[in-house]
């Protein structure tokens, strides 16, 4: 029997760095093509390693877009959806697994069939909110689509659920009112599934492109990600500063990865085991 343990373990490790692996290689490829020239990055057959690293391409693409511009608006962007979407998510996710008032199933049916269907189905009306509030063009247009959050209702709503009701019960008996509860006793207690939630809410924002390139025209006005659509040409691309910009943009992901990977493996896995 330890003989097979060690056997199927072995098979699964190898699986695993199989697949550890194969996900390294579009970085590890993005990184070479940035400091490749221009034909190595289009030859065949295909160049893997450069001749000569080309850092200049770091330069070049770093002087041709706003890339400060970009870091400014993609944090303001992170910040406050990852603020309202907590903030409005835990108040709604606690009503929903807490209170009792009618109609609460049906609310939180809404929350479940707003995930499951598409987000470009929201487009439209959302464009047509800014356009009506005059924030076309703005980084608070960036903002407001992702402020409320069905995902992060449902995320902390199963948190709520596994805390213990005789700690809510205790802290009415001494005295405290449903905001105090609410604060005080039950939202620190949740603290593992806010920073999931953050974590996600941020990862959602890093990457959105769609949106800021439909509300927004200005260069100036635009994230991380819909500022590097400004490198893909309509006939040819310059891949090695493509790439390049890319390596630029992806690095405040990877800080914030590094520093909370810690909570956020917690808030994911705690999460499948609330029921």
């Amino acid at each position: 029997m330890k003989g097979k343990l060690k056997s199927s373990n072995l098979i699964v490790h190898i699986i695993l760095i199989i697949g550890a692996i194969a996900m390294l290689i579009p970085f590890i490829w993005m990184i070479l093509t940035s400091l490749k020239t221009l034909t190595e990055s289009t030859s065949l057959p295909i160049t893997i390693i450069p001749k000569s690293f080309k850092w200049g391409n770091y330069v070049d693409v770093w002087n041709q877009l706003p890339f400060a511009k970009f870091y400014i608006n993609t944090m303001l962007m992170i910040f406050f959806r990852v603020i309202g979407s907590v903030f409005f998510s835990a108040m709604a996710a606690y009503a929903l697994a807490r209170i009792e008032f009618p109609g609460k199933n049906f609310f939180f049916m809404l929350i479940l069939i707003q995930m499951m269907i598409p987000g470009q189905i929201f487009i439209i009306p959302q464009y047509a909110i800014i356009s009506k509030l005059g924030l076309l063009n703005t980084v608070t247009a960036l903002v407001i689509p992702g402020i409320i959050s069905a995902f992060g209702t449902f995320l902390l709503r199963q948190f709520f659920i596994g805390i213990p009701k005789e700690l809510e019960e205790a802290a009415i008996l001494d005295g405290c009112n449903r905001w105090q509860v609410f604060w005080k006793v039950m939202l620190p207690l949740t603290r593992s599934g806010l920073v999931a939630l953050g974590i996600f809410t941020s990862v959602f924002a890093y990457k959105d492109l769609m949106w800021p390139l439909i509300v927004n025209m200005s260069l100036d006005k635009m994230p991380l990600a819909a500022g590097m659509a400004s490198l893909q040409g309509q006939y040819s691309t310059n891949f090695p500063q493509l790439m390049s910009g890319s390596m630029i943009a992806i690095w405040p992901m990877l800080i914030i990865f590094i520093i909370f990977q810690k909570q956020f493996i917690e808030g994911v896995a705690s999460t499948g085991s609330k029921s």
